[in-house]
């Protein structure tokens, strides 16, 4: 087959301002429409170097080829996940994948380099626009605004599950009700009879984690409680967090008869800095977690929960994102799905002593 060979040399000369088109590209690379669109579609049949003047002039343009030409017969979802595939993200994944199921949509996993994408914000987004993908589901990232925008000009929708953090308010995220969560659990705690109740938290800028703070502040000042300082204490969403919170909590020379834990992997590590001090969980320390992840059914003992529906929020977050590729308007920019409390052997009444 004969390949047309490419007349530029040297620099990419831009064309006019404005969205480049196909034939503006052709244009500026003295080669045909028919060649610019092999380049985007990703065909062989391109000498190396006309491919690379026209990549070249592409990347120049900041060129991002319309929905309806990049959007291949299945559609297909980017699915990014900050952190270990742990219990939490697995049942989200599940969520994501049975919804991309139901409705003929491929889903392809991959994760978040700290939180966010490796490449830099514009690469990142044009990358994911040449590879067909038809929006972003993100959860807990701390995608960066201009990560945001990047998407938002390859006209790539995104959604974002129990975000850490939203640079711009109307992107668009799907959580549960944290707050009323975080209450839940702590009127639990408190119709136990626990009054000394500490919050083991997440990251302090983490919107989930506020929430559930703000849940439990809430239900001690109703209860008419103080919120003492030292009860309140803040690291990652991890097991080893947890641990280091739990210590820190029991060593105190008053220390909490209950804690609230601002999800199952930090509970654990509360429920095990209990352990390696010789306290029996519920009989000495009560210990509440949020997620009802698998996790949660099978501690020793089994765990007193706040449940999410994962499954759910990473089903509705597929819909969600779907909605917005075919052009729908949303109602809201956040929907939130009902927390249930959970109770299992972790909670007991106060100790008598």
């Amino acid at each position: 087959m004969q390949r047309e060979p490419a007349r530029t040399r040297g620099r990419p000369a831009l064309a006019p301002r404005g969205r480049p088109t196909l034939a503006t590209i052709a244009a500026s690379a003295g080669v045909s429409v028919a060649t610019v669109s092999k380049v985007v579609n990703g065909r062989d049949d391109v000498s190396a170097e006309t491919r690379a003047a026209v990549e070249a002039l592409l990347r120049a343009h900041d060129y991002n080829p319309p929905v309806a030409r990049r959007t291949p017969a299945a559609t297909t979802v980017e699915f990014l996940v900050h952190g270990d595939f742990g219990a939490y993200q697995t049942q989200i994944i599940d969520g994501v994948v049975a919804g991309g199921e139901e409705v003929g949509a491929s889903v392809v996993v991959g994760k978040l380099v700290d939180g966010r994408p490796g490449t830099a914000p514009r690469a990142w987004a044009r990358e994911l626009a040449a590879a067909g993908r038809s929006g972003v589901v993100v959860v807990t990232g701390e995608l960066s605004a201009a990560h945001v925008d990047a998407l938002e000009h390859a006209r790539l929708p995104l959604v974002v599950i129990d975000p850490l953090n939203l640079p711009r308010r109307e992107v668009v995220s799907v959580g549960s009700t944290n707050f009323a969560g975080g209450m839940t659990a702590t009127q639990h705690l408190l119709s136990l009879g626990h009054q000394r109740i500490a919050f083991a938290g997440g990251p302090p800028g983490s919107g989930c984690n506020q929430a559930r703070l703000h849940g439990y502040r809430a239900a001690m000042e109703v209860a008419g409680l103080p919120v003492r300082p030292e009860h309140v204490l803040h690291d990652d969403f991890q097991f080893e967090s947890g641990r280091r919170l739990g210590a820190q909590l029991l060593a105190l020379p008053d220390p909490p008869t209950a804690v609230v834990g601002a999800c199952d992997t930090l509970a654990l590590g509360v429920m095990e800095a209990a352990r390696v001090r010789g306290l029996r969980v519920p009989d000495d320390l009560s210990i509440t977690g949020f997620d009802d992840t698998e996790l949660a059914g099978v501690s020793t003992p089994p765990m007193t929960v706040i449940r999410q529906p994962l499954r759910e929020m990473g089903r509705v977050a597929v819909r969600t994102l779907l909605r917005m590729a075919a052009g729908e308007e949303l109602d809201s920019h956040h929907v939130e799905l009902a927390t249930e409390l959970v109770v299992r052997g972790s909670t007991g009444p106060v100790p008598s002593r």
